[in-house]
């Protein structure tokens, strides 16, 4: 079976760094474009070479625009993944480095090399993709599939916004670009990742079996953890892993529903929201398939093996 062939825009990031350990042992990776969201562009670009260096080397890194298109820089999430985005463990520096082309540039070029082979999954704010779109607009007809990790579809966002989530509402006028053009799309949301959360003794179990992988993950997954715990969030929430698991296999799926979404750039109280005609009020074609509910054993598989513990 020819393995999914995936282009991954990424703000490593905790959840990010179990979503990268999915795609390579599962999928082929044509490269990492790094945006800045979860910390700093300098954090992220570095987390993404540790994690090429974890997983054996060769994959390409393409470090992309350090602050949202518009506004900002916005409030980060160091407060969730540490400082540095991989829970402050104090890793060495690693070996793999970054490549000199810019990200929005690689994902043309990648794209244009390729053209209809490459999934593009969307882990990060959406500020690299939506500057490839402004260099080229015909970008959607080269991609395979678009597959998104953001938004909250009925407003349950993670952020101080009330109705934001943190992707999203890092860079709305970004997400407002790629959402208008891309004719369709992916959007596996906020709400869906908690909805599918793992059991934490079953997780500990699957950390406990794993190889190196699993005790890297362990390590930088704990200020992560224990921020959820004080904020009453149940099991264990893997956001970007479950868009990953949506890019690799979309056969996973197993509720959905196509409709037109948009993105709330100019509200006092809702910047940044996912804003949803979930009755067709607005009379536009639907550009995103909501993922709503996936197979919860087959996903976890595909995070056991990521882990070494398949």
């Amino acid at each position: 079976m020819t393995k999914p062939q995936l282009l991954i825009d990424t703000d490593p990031g905790v959840d990010d760094a179990l979503a990268i350990l999915m795609a390579h042992a599962h999928a082929d990776i044509a490269g990492l474009s790094i945006a800045a969201g979860n910390v700093g562009l300098g954090h992220t670009v570095r987390n993404a070479r540790t994690l090429v260096d974890l997983v054996g080397g060769g994959v390409p890194v393409f470090a992309g625009c350090p602050t949202p298109l518009v506004r900002g820089p916005e409030e980060d999430a160091a407060f969730v993944h540490g400082a540095d985005g991989l829970g402050d463990v104090g890793f060495a520096e690693p070996v793999a480095t970054a490549e000199a082309e810019q990200a929005a540039l690689a994902l043309l070029r990648l794209t244009r090399e390729r053209p209809g082979e490459l999934t593009l999954v969307a882990l990060a704010p959406l500020t690299n993709v939506a500057l490839a779109l402004r260099l080229d607009p015909t970008l959607p007809q080269r991609v395979k599939r678009l597959v998104v990790m953001g938004g909250a579809v009925t407003g349950l966002g993670n952020t101080g916004k009330v109705p934001a989530e943190f992707n999203i509402g890092f860079d709305p006028e970004a997400a407002h670009v790629v959402f208008e053009a891309f004719p369709q799309f992916e959007l596996v949301d906020w709400e869906a990742t908690l909805r599918h959360a793992f059991d934490e003794p079953e997780f500990d179990g699957w950390l406990d079996a794993g190889d190196k992988r699993a005790e890297f993950f362990g390590q930088v997954f704990r200020t992560a953890r224990a921020f959820n715990a004080s904020s009453k969030r149940r099991g264990i929430i893997a956001a970007d892993a479950l868009a990953m698991a949506v890019a690799i296999d979309p056969s996973i799926v197993t509720r959905s529903e196509e409709r037109h979404v948009a993105i709330e750039l100019d509200g006092r109280l809702t910047r940044g929201a996912t804003v949803v005609d979930w009755t067709g009020r607005l009379g536009h074609p639907a550009n995103a398939r909501i993922v709503l509910e996936v197979d919860q054993e087959r996903f976890a598989a595909m995070v056991r093996r990521a882990l070494g513990a398949a």
